[in-house]
């Protein structure tokens, strides 16, 4: 199993270019099982989960031609089995979104119930009943979801709770039912918008994506198109804080400011300078930084996916801080990796009292989840000696050669098996 081994100390000093966002890239790869026609996608991130996605969707008949390493032609000309497998689809829970696509265009899906991080419960309840709310009949059973519907047809469907898949799931269904659909309480994220201008440029009729209300008017069919992912703003996020962290001076490009307000203002109240142009982000950061409190919540608060990070940076920062975690149960298992390496948190339930200290030392920690791996790299690349990271298979999950960009940015680290 392989580990990353690093050697803290070294402050981040460079320019790297930001990936596409693995959480745009998985529902716009699903959208080629709604059309017949080729959908070519761009800026795709070479990860393990679009590496997943990739086969599963390919296991279902859509035919694949990697044009480059971040161009994919997806032809849905033939769909030849509408099933999601238990061996594809349990270690990434993004898998639930072909059950809407294959529904929609095959009048059938049967998918495995998801796996992925162990951060918490992400019920897929919210699918079902908005797709029975579109009149398929689906029932759960021996690890399965099984529907069906000769054609779905338009709705009204409000959200129990925001789910970006969910609500992305939902759309991508309502593209192909008969009359109009309207989601309430819908996800904000700017993936979903990323979806959605995907799905209009292959026909679909989809607006007031971004905001919490999305009405779709179903068509009888798609056609093919050519689209560009977004780039990953938790990947731009992570890097900002690595920097910010080592106290180093760093310039992102390919990165967009404007999906990432809460964060950006987290680390101006840090103490860092920050310059963003059309497509960049620069930070620099001198002396320590402070410490600053966190409330995760749905977009356009501050995302959960970039919790573990700032308690990376609250760990070394001047004073003390409150972290709350509103969204998933269980996302503080980095705290106690972080404790190994000297870090003062105190978790009480959904909240995690962080008191600053002068220095983290190195140790051996283990990855629990995705974003806890990153975190776990800022700390190692700031603490005293070398830090071990284990388990590193998730951080391939969602960062596209991180060891690389990070050593080209001047940090001492390496993959070891």
């Amino acid at each position: 199993m392989q580990k990353l081994a690093i050697e803290g100390g070294f402050p981040l000093r460079g320019e790297i270019r930001i990936s596409g966002a693995k959480n745009a890239a998985l529902p716009i790869l699903c959208a080629a099982l709604l059309s017949r026609d080729a959908l070519v996608v761009e800026n795709v991130p070479h990860l393990k989960d679009v590496t997943t996605m990739i086969g599963l969707l390919a296991q279902m008949g859509v035919g694949i031609t990697l044009e480059s390493p971040s161009r994919v032609e997806l032809s849905g000309t033939t769909i030849t089995s509408p099933v999601a497998p238990y061996e594809l689809v349990k270690t990434m829970r993004a898998s639930i979104l072909v059950l809407g696509p294959l529904l929609a265009r095959m009048g059938e899906a049967s998918v495995s119930l998801p796996g992925g991080c162990a951060i918490g419960l992400r019920p897929v309840d919210l699918h079902i009943k908005g797709l029975q709310a579109m009149g398929a009949q689906i029932r759960v059973e021996n690890g399965y979801i099984h529907a069906k519907a000769s054609r779905l047809t338009g709705a009204r469907i409000f959200m129990d709770l925001v789910s970006v898949t969910g609500t992305e799931n939902l759309m991508m269904a309502a593209t192909l039912a008969k009359g109009v659909t309207v989601i309430e309480n819908a996800a904000r994220e700017p993936e979903v918008v990323d979806l959605a201008e995907c799905l209009a440029s292959m026909g679909a009729r989809i607006s007031g994506a971004g905001t919490d209300t999305i009405t779709i008017e179903g068509v009888d069919e798609l056609h093919g198109a050519r689209h560009r992912i977004m780039p990953d703003r938790i990947e731009s996020g992570t890097f900002l804080v690595a920097a910010a962290a080592s106290r180093g001076n760093i310039r992102l490009n390919g990165a967009r400011a404007d999906i990432l307000d809460a964060v950006l203002d987290k680390l101006i109240e840090s103490g860092a300078h920050i310059e963003v142009d059309m497509d960049s982000i620069s930070l620099e950061m001198k002396g320590r930084p402070k410490s600053v409190n966190v409330r995760t919540a749905p977009y356009p608060a501050f995302p959960t996916d970039m919790q573990a990070q700032f308690m990376v940076l609250d760990s070394i920062g001047e004073g003390s801080a409150r972290i709350t975690e509103t969204i998933f149960e269980n996302r503080f298992m980095h705290a106690q990796e972080l404790c190994r390496m000297g870090a003062n948190i105190e978790v009480e339930g959904n909240t995690a009292m962080v008191r600053g200290q002068a220095h983290l030392g190195a140790a051996t920690v283990m990855a629990t989840d995705l974003r806890a791996s990153a975190s776990l790299v800022i700390a190692g690349l700031v603490a005293q000696g070398e830090t071990t990271i284990e388990r590193i298979y998730h951080i391939d999950r969602g960062y596209e050669c991180i060891e690389e960009k990070l050593a080209q940015l001047g940090a001492k680290i390496r993959r070891i098996d």
